[in-house]
C-alpha cells in the first residue's frame, strides 16, 4: 500500500469510527457490535503504525492511550474558571433572585437550571473544529495541561461536527466516574488486596492526572458539557447547550430553562429523589441567568459570578437501629466487617447493610450492637455507617470487639504492620479464600472461561471436585453432569471453555493465578519484562524492582507467593495442564546497529521515557539490557531517584554514566 493510498484509507477509517462513536457515546445507539468497533480501531491503529507520518493528534487511536506524561505544564486560562457561590436552603435562593432582579434594574429575566455533578471541572480548547488542549480548573486561573488524557475520553470529541464552530472556543465540562465503572473499580480492588477507592470524584480526578495515558483509556472516564465560551458564540445559555449537543458534545439531559424562582424551586425538588437514577453522583443543581449579555451586565464578585449559584442538596443521612456485625472473608483472605441494618429507604434504594471499613473504623465509632447508627450514600454510592445517635443508646450495649478468629474457619487471624485489614491466613482451607482464588482465576480479564460462573464455582467446590483452578482441568464429563442443571450440551461447552483456555496469553495467565496486589497492568508488565514464570519465580527481590510497575510491596508479595509450597505446587500443576507460562511478545523490530552491542544498565526515572521504553530503543537498535553492574559494563543510564549502591559501583568499576540527554546523541551515532 503506497502512502496515499493509506491516507486515503486512513480518512475512511476515521470517519467511520468517529461516526459509531458518537452514535454510541452521544445518541446511545449501536449499528455494530463492540468487536466490529474494536477491529475498526485495530486496523487504523496497523495503518498508523506503517505510516506514522499520517496520524494526526486527533486521531481516533487516542482514544486507547499510549502516551506517557511525566510532568504536566502549568497553563492560564483565558477565561478563569471562577467557583460558584452555595446556599442550603431555599429563603437564601430567593434573597439571590431579588439581588439578580436589583441588578438587572427590573428588566425580564430567565434562569437555565442544571444538576451540579460531582467529578471534575475541565476546560477544553478548540480551534478549527479540532481538540487542541484539555486544562484542569487548578486554583481557577491556572490548571494542569491533562491533553493526552483527555484524549481517552471516547464522550470527549476530537473532532466536533458540521461546519457552523467559530475558528476557537473554549467549552467547559465535567469529567466524571459513571457508578458502574466506579463499583467495578473498587471490585477488582478488592479482588487483589488492595484498599478500596474511597469515592468516584477522588478517584476521578487521580485518573485525570496519571501518567500513563493508557491507564487512564481502561478507566473509562465520561464526561458532560456545560459550558461554551468564545467571541460571540451566542445571545443565551440555552443556545449554548444547543451549539455544544449539535457539534457532537455529550451534554446530560435533564436541563430546564425556568421563567422565575418558583419554577427553579420547582426542578430542585423534582430532581432531589430522581438524580438517584443517574449514572453519576450529583450534589445540587446550579442556576444561571439565562442571557448572557444580563450575564455581563451583573459581573462577578471577587471569587464568583454574581449571576450564577449552586443550590447544594444536604446529605442524605437517616437513622436506623444496627442490629448486628457480619464479617466477609475475600479472596486474599481480607476480613472485612459489614453492619447489618434495620431495613431503611435511604437515596432511592433500601439499604440492609452498609461498610465499615476495618477494625480502626469500628473503634473510631465506638461502635455498640442496638445502636441508632446514621447512614449515608453521598459520594461514596455503597451505603456507610458514619456516626452514631448517642441520644438512643441504652445503657446495656457494649463495646463491639472485633474478631480474633475467620467467621468461616476458625483460624486465628493475623495482621500485617502497616495494614488497617486482618487477614485469615488458611488460604488453602477456608471456604471463600478457595472460591474466590477460583472465580479470580476465570473471569473475562484473567483466563476468560465460558460457562463457568459463582454458582457452578461453588458446587464444585462443594461436591469435591475443585479446591483450586488446577482442578478445573482434571474435570471430566462425568464430573460435570453431576452439577444440578447441566446436561450434555452445557458440560460440553464448559469442558470446552476450559480446554480453549490452554490459550490464553502468559500476560492473562499470570493475573490469573492471584498473585497478591498483581492487578492486570502489573501482570503484563512482570509477563513481558521476564518473558517466562520460571524467571520471575527465579527473580530476587532486587531483580523485581527493575521491573516496570514493580514496588517494595509488590516485590515482596511475587517473592514469597513463589517460595510457597503450595504456590509451586499449583503451578506445577497448571503447567502439566498445558497452559501458557511463557511471554509471547515479539522482540521488538531491528531499526538500526546505531548501539553497537554494546551492553546497557537502566536505572531511576526518566523525564520522556519509561524504563520499558528505554529497553525497547536499546535493542531496536543493536544494544543490550543488562541487569546489574559489572567491569564489562558499557553504560550505566542513569534516570532520577536512582538507588546510590548502583551509582558507587559503577564509579569504583570505571563504567560511564550516562544521562537521558547523553542516550539520545548516541542514537543520533554520536560518540562519548
Amino acid at each position: 500500500m503506497t502512502a496515499q493510498e493509506a491516507k486515503k484509507e486512513i480518512e475512511k477509517l476515521t470517519e467511520k469510527i468517529n461516526y459509531h462513536n458518537d452514535l454510541y457515546y452521544q445518541q446511545n445507539k449501536s449499528e455494530i457490535t463492540d468487536f466490529e468497533f474494536d477491529q475498526l480501531l485495530e486496523k487504523l491503529i496497523e495503518l498508523e503504525k506503517q505510516f506514522p507520518q499520517l496520524k494526526g493528534p486527533n486521531s481516533p487511536s487516542q482514544r486507547v492511550g499510549g502516551t506517557i506524561t511525566k510532568e504536566f505544564a502549568t497553563v492560564y486560562h483565558k477565561y478563569p474558571m471562577l467557583s460558584l457561590g452555595n446556599t442550603y436552603s431555599q429563603e437564601e435562593l430567593e434573597d439571590w433572585d431579588a439581588r439578580v432582579a436589583k441588578g438587572l434594574d427590573g428588566d425580564a429575566y430567565e434562569y437555565f437550571c442544571e444538576l451540579k455533578f460531582d467529578g471534575v471541572s475541565m476546560s477544553l480548547t478548540y480551534e478549527k473544529g479540532l481538540l487542541v488542549r484539555g486544562v484542569t480548573r487548578g486554583d481557577g486561573v491556572r490548571g494542569d495541561d491533562v491533553t493526552n488524557n483527555v484524549r481517552t475520553i471516547r464522550s470527549i470529541p476530537l473532532k466536533v461536527k458540521g461546519n457552523d464552530a467559530p475558528g476557537s472556543f473554549e467549552v467547559r465540562g465535567e469529567v466524571f466516574l459513571p457508578k458502574d465503572v466506579f463499583l467495578q473499580l473498587n471490585k477488582e480492588r478488592e479482588d487483589i488486596g488492595e484498599e478500596r477507592y474511597a469515592n468516584a470524584r477522588n478517584t476521578a480526578s487521580g485518573t485525570v492526572k496519571m501518567q500513563d495515558s493508557t491507564e487512564v483509556a481502561k478507566r473509562k472516564l465520561d464526561c458532560y458539557a456545560y459550558s461554551l465560551l468564545g467571541d460571540d458564540v451566542a445571545d443565551t445559555h440555552e443556545e449554548s447547550i444547543q451549539k455544544l449537543e449539535a457539534w457532537g458534545f455529550k451534554v446530560s439531559p435533564t436541563y430546564r430553562k425556568c421563567k422565575n424562582i418558583q419554577e427553579v424551586l420547582k426542578y430542585i425538588n423534582e430532581w432531589d429523589t430522581k438524580r438517584q437514577e443517574l449514572p453519576l453522583e450529583t450534589d445540587g443543581v446550579v442556576i444561571k441567568v439565562n442571557s448572557l449579555e444580563q450575564q455581563e451586565r451583573l459581573g462577578f464578585t471577587a471569587k464568583s459570578p454574581r449571576w450564577a449559584i449552586a443550590y447544594k442538596y444536604k446529605a442524605q443521612s437517616i437513622s436506623t437501629r444496627l442490629n448486628g456485625v457480619t464479617y466477609q472473608v475475600g479472596r486474599t483472605g481480607a476480613v472485612t466487617p459489614v453492619a447489618e441494618l434495620e431495613p431503611v429507604f435511604l437515596a432511592g434504594t433500601t439499604v440492609k447493610r452498609a461498610s465499615l471499613h476495618n477494625a480502626n473504623e469500628i473503634a473510631r465509632l465506638d461502635l455498640r450492637v442496638g445502636d441508632f447508627v446514621f447512614v449515608e450514600k453521598g459520594g461514596e454510592i455503597i451505603p456507610k455507617v458514619t456516626g452514631v445517635d448517642l441520644e438512643k443508646r441504652k445503657d446495656e450495649t457494649h463495646p463491639i470487639q472485633y474478631i480474633a478468629n475467620c467467621p468461616v474457619c476458625n483460624t486465628p487471624l493475623i495482621r500485617f504492620e502497616g495494614e488497617a485489614a486482618f487477614y485469615c491466613p488458611n488460604i488453602t482451607g477456608c471456604a471463600p479464600q478457595i472460591r474466590g482464588r477460583i472465580e479470580h482465576f476465570i473471569q473475562r480479564k484473567a483466563m476468560d472461561i465460558d460457562s463457568l460462573g459463582e454458582q457452578t464455582i461453588k458446587q464444585l467446590y462443594e461436591l469435591g471436585l475443585v479446591k483450586s483452578p488446577a482442578d478445573l482441568y482434571s474435570l471430566t464429563r462425568e464430573d460435570v453432569l453431576r452439577l444440578e442443571g447441566f446436561k450434555d450440551k452445557s458440560a460440553k461447552n464448559l469442558l470446552d471453555g476450559i480446554s480453549t483456555s490452554k490459550e490464553t496469553p502468559f500476560e492473562s495467565v499470570l493475573f490469573a493465578i492471584g498473585i497478591r496486589y498483581v492487578g492486570k497492568t502489573v501482570a503484563e508488565k512482570l509477563a513481558r519484562y521476564f518473558k517466562s514464570i520460571d524467571k520471575i519465580a527465579e527473580a530476587s527481590l532486587e531483580d523485581l524492582l527493575k521491573a516496570p510497575e514493580v514496588g517494595e510491596k509488590i516485590a515482596q508479595s511475587v517473592y514469597q507467593f513463589f517460595r510457597n509450597e503450595e504456590s509451586q505446587l499449583e503451578i506445577s500443576r497448571l503447567k502439566s495442564a498445558g497452559l501458557q507460562f511463557e511471554s509471547t511478545a515479539k522482540e521488538p523490530e531491528k531499526l538500526s546497529d546505531v548501539l553497537g552491542n554494546k551492553s546497557f544498565v537502566i536505572s531511576g526515572v526518566f523525564e520522556h521515557y519509561e524504563r520499558d521504553q528505554l529497553q525497547e530503543i536499546i535493542v531496536q537498535n543493536g544494544g543490550r539490557v543488562v541487569s546489574s553492574v559489572s567491569g564489562k559494563l558499557d553504560y550505566l543510564l542513569a534516570g532520577d531517584n536512582m538507588g546510590p549502591s548502583k551509582r558507587e559501583k559503577a564509579e569504583k568499576l570505571g563504567v560511564k554514566i550516562i544521562s537521558e540527554k547523553d542516550f539520545e546523541k548516541l542514537l543520533t551515532g554520536h560518540t562519548l
